[in-house]
């Protein structure tokens, strides 16, 4: 056996290094390995290539798939392709941007402190909270701090979510909890997507640190955040919201609405969906909680000549780096993105947010006006809209989005792949097992309208999904 082919060195190179550790050949240094372990066969791999050939056959692989920058997308759950405009990337791609790592200098980071401490008053001023803090790593993991801040902050053991919220995002919390925080309990669905508020009211009890609601639902039902918020405070609970950014351009602010704590994925800011991410999460708290706050803050400040400047502020480093007495384990933020978050809200400005709001509202209202026209296509979710909505299909979701991909067009995400985190928790799957849930979310399809798509993109998807729904075999074949 020999090493030599993994490592880029000369047989001069082997033969003075072997000399060094005193060895006469490679398999000196596998001397302690017993013969009965070793293998002695060749691996059944193909020939090396040159780089010229990897280039190659990377580009042929590549060319069997389909940038979904090439089609009409209608793709949402978490990821959505909104419009980025040229200007974020010229101020991202600058060389003072390009580090991951907290600026702990102030003398030579002022540059960064201050996008940062400007995206910080961004996130305060769509969510209408007090404080946030540098930049999460995503939403799920923005949510997970938000329960571990919650059981803190209560001294209780267990957060009340609605089904509504991310089912990827619910995974993520379930995951964390299990080593630390409060526990998890889902609430289910009423008919049309929105949280069950008589599920939700006697599930919260004296152990309850918070409730959880996304608004809008991740089917796209919107929710009476007011109503909710009597529900938690009356018990003693906080209220932990999970906002899509984009809408608060057009909703009310959670803050308003008496939420606590507000947290959210903001990759529709300014981040392109590259294949799921990296996106970039946000967290925000009342005054009152601001000290146990994860990750980062940047506050302003005046140095000793009286010059504004812009510092870490509130917590030291120290109390990041106590594994289980941190505050938090999580005592670093995607910069980057929060920086393209901050440069397309100040390309949007205050008029334009709400602007791009109405666009995506308006749209979505027409594409689903659409959709309902095709015989078959019914409603799953109910009520007003922001951006996304489920429909019923008259054939499995996952096979008419695959037929339409030729077609030219990304239809949307398949509920069903969602199944296992549905369980019991829709009407029509009370039973509580994943079978129930697949059956009940087969043909559900989720659809997200972006500014970015036109009347004539929605009409030619409305009549290629028209022209699939009348040929029924296509579906059930």
């Amino acid at each position: 056996m020999t090493a030599t082919g993994y490592v880029p060195h000369s047989s001069g190179d082997v033969a003075e290094m072997l000399a060094a550790v005193r060895a006469s050949s490679v398999d000196d240094l596998f001397a302690e390995i017993p013969e009965a372990v070793r293998r002695r066969e060749l691996l059944a791999l193909p020939a090396g290539l040159s780089e010229t050939e990897v280039v190659s056959e990377l580009r042929r692989l590549a060319g069997r798939d389909v940038p979904a920058t090439q089609l009409v997308s209608f793709l949402g759950a978490g990821v959505y392709d909104h419009y980025v405009p040229a200007v974020v990337d010229a101020v991202v791609s600058r060389g003072e941007f390009l580090t991951a790592y907290t600026p702990y200098q102030p003398e030579r980071s002022q540059g960064v402190l201050q996008t940062i401490f400007e995206f910080q008053t961004a996130i305060c001023e769509l969510t209408g909270m007090d404080v946030s803090n540098a930049s999460m790593y995503d939403g799920g993991t923005a949510l997970a701090e938000a329960s571990i801040l919650a059981g803190v902050q209560t001294r209780r053991g267990e957060v009340v979510l609605s089904a509504g919220v991310h089912p990827e995002y619910r995974q993520v919390l379930e995951t964390e909890s299990a080593g630390y925080g409060p526990r998890p309990r889902t609430v289910g669905l009423r008919e049309g997507a929105a949280t069950d508020l008589d599920a939700l009211a006697a599930a919260v009890g004296e152990h309850t640190a918070a409730v959880v609601v996304q608004q809008p639902g991740f089917f796209g039902a919107l929710e009476d955040l007011p109503a909710v918020a009597e529900l938690a405070h009356a018990a003693g609970a906080l209220l932990v919201v999970v906002a899509d950014p984009v809408s608060l351009g057009l909703l009310e602010a959670p803050g308003r609405l008496g939420a606590d704590i507000v947290v959210g994925e903001a990759q529709a800011l300014g981040s392109a969906m590259n294949f799921g991410g990296p996106g970039v999460g946000y967290m925000a708290v009342t005054t009152r909680l601001m000290r146990r706050i994860p990750g980062r803050l940047v506050g302003e400040t005046v140095d000793i000549e009286g010059r504004r400047g812009f510092v870490l502020t509130l917590q030291t480093r120290e109390q990041h780096i106590r594994r289980e007495k941190a505050t938090s384990n999580i005592c670093s933020n995607h910069a980057l993105n929060a920086l393209a978050t901050l440069v397309y809200l100040s390309w949007l400005g205050k008029e334009g947010l709400p602007e791009l709001g109405v666009h995506c509202a308006r749209k979505a209202v027409y594409l689903r006006e659409r959709l309902f026209a095709l015989p078959g296509v019914t409603a799953f979710t109910a009520g007003p809209v922001f951006r996304e909505f489920a429909v019923r299909l008259p054939l499995p979701a996952a096979t008419v989005v695959d037929a339409l991909v030729p077609e030219g067009f990304l239809a949307g995400v398949p509920a069903g792949r969602f199944a296992a985190q549905y369980a019991g928790l829709l009407p029509a799957a009370a039973a509580g097992d994943v079978s129930a849930a697949a059956t009940a979310l087969d043909d559900v399809l989720l659809v997200a309208v972006t500014e970015k798509r036109t009347r004539a993109e929605m009409d030619a998807f409305a009549a290629a999904l028209g022209d699939i729904l009348a040929n029924r075999e296509v579906g059930r074949g």
